[in-house]
């Protein structure tokens, strides 16, 4: 089993306080012969429609010296995670969580905004001082 991400239980929390079930934890994928784990699965009850939306969600803490390096491990990892879902529960949707000062301080980058151009990925924008969900961004 791999290691848990610092602001793992953090982002579970939040992700319960905004209204979601946390399905799994982690989430296990097999594909080929790999098997991959997705921090978390989630569901969401949608309204009168009484319609079930589901996540998956890949925290990241950005603690390194290198934020960019860290951008660079976190997009070949959810782009490598958004094809396993594909492949096996295509109904669920695929978000990167990221801590509030993180996206504050890079994901106004120039490069960074032409690579999520170019390879689109859904973040969870999560406050790593209130332990709130700050943004959703599709």
């Amino acid at each position: 089993m791999s290691r848990k991400d610092i602001f793992h239980d953090l982002v579970k929390d939040a992700l319960s306080q905004d209204g979601w079930t946390i399905s799994h934890d982690p989430l296990h994928l097999s594909i080929g012969n790999l098997n991959i784990q997705i921090d978390l699965g989630a569901e969401c009850l949608i309204g009168a429609e009484k319609d079930h939306q589901k996540i998956a969600v890949e925290v990241k803490s950005f603690l390194r010296a290198s934020k960019i390096t860290d951008f660079y491990g976190a997009l070949g990892q959810y782009l490598s995670y958004k094809i396993a879902l594909q492949e096996n529960e295509p109904e669920r949707i695929l978000y990167l969580a990221v801590p509030d000062s993180t996206y504050q301080s890079l994901f106004g980058e120039v490069l960074i905004q032409k690579v999520l151009q170019n390879y689109p990925v859904k973040l969870v924008v999560y406050d790593e001082v209130t332990e709130v969900i700050k943004l959703w961004i599709n």
